[in-house]
């Protein structure tokens, strides 16, 4: 599950004992020898989604960018500048370490109060492996500063999952990990968000609409569909209405 060069059990023990800040900042180093890191294949899915149904665009904004997975996508989507936005300072350390481009910048800031400098300038905005770290109470404000991110036409572009059928084993881990942190979170500080299963497509399309986008979803065919024909993955494209 994790190369030779990612983080020990020890490490990783202390990282979930810290904050989400000081925890990333921590496992920064290690962290694209982990499975956290967002695979190749969901990234080269969604730019060809993006490209196919949109072309183009002017500037990027990678929200929770970590180290810079998407910033590489971003340059090929994107004609103008490209801003990875993070709250942990050593994940954006890594990021600028491995993208030295004149045309990439990257912002320290919380994505639940993204800095008015970055507002209605961009016209891509995309996040990938992030949203577990937001409580559903905060999702009105993530998507709010986004939409504010945006120009007129700009959209916001994520991967989501298709709910598992509590059959599926990977359902009962999903499930185990998320009362587990339920735990540690009452009973140790600082708390770590960070949660599996309170991201459902209802309630974000409910949110994003709720932030003005106007939202529709696309397959992700390269990773197949259910056995009821429901895709596996979808995109999620909301728009900020011109």
């Amino acid at each position: 599950m994790f190369s030779s060069h990612g983080p020990s059990v020890r490490e990783l023990a202390v990282q979930g004992l810290s904050s989400i800040e000081r925890g990333y900042d921590l496992l920064a180093p290690k962290f694209d020898h982990t499975p956290f890191r967002t695979p190749d294949r969901m990234l080269d899915a969604v730019e060809e989604a993006l490209a196919q149904r949109e072309g183009s665009f002017g500037a990027g904004l990678d929200v929770c960018c970590g180290t810079g997975a998407a910033i590489g996508m971003l340059r090929r989507l994107c004609r103008d500048r490209v801003t990875g936005v993070d709250l942990s300072a050593g994940m954006l350390a890594e990021a600028e370490r491995a993208h030295p481009d004149e045309r990439v910048d990257f912002v320290r800031a919380d994505a639940r109060a993204l800095p008015p400098a970055l507002g209605d300038a961009y016209d891509l905005a995309v996040s990938f492996g992030a949203f577990g770290h937001f409580l559903p109470s905060e999702r009105p404000a993530l998507f709010s500063g986004v939409h504010r991110a945006l120009r007129p036409g700009g959209v916001f572009a994520f991967p989501i999952g298709a709910p598992l059928p509590a059959s599926s084993p990977v359902w009962w881990v999903a499930a185990g990990f998320d009362a587990a942190m339920r735990v540690r979170n009452a009973v140790w500080r600082p708390s770590f968000v960070m949660y599996y299963r309170t991201f459902p497509l209802s309630g974000v399309r409910r949110d994003l609409e709720a932030a003005g986008f106007t939202v529709e979803t696309v397959p992700l065919e390269h990773f197949g569909r259910q056995s009821g024909g429901a895709p596996r993955w979808r995109l999620v494209l909301a728009r900020r209405p011109t």
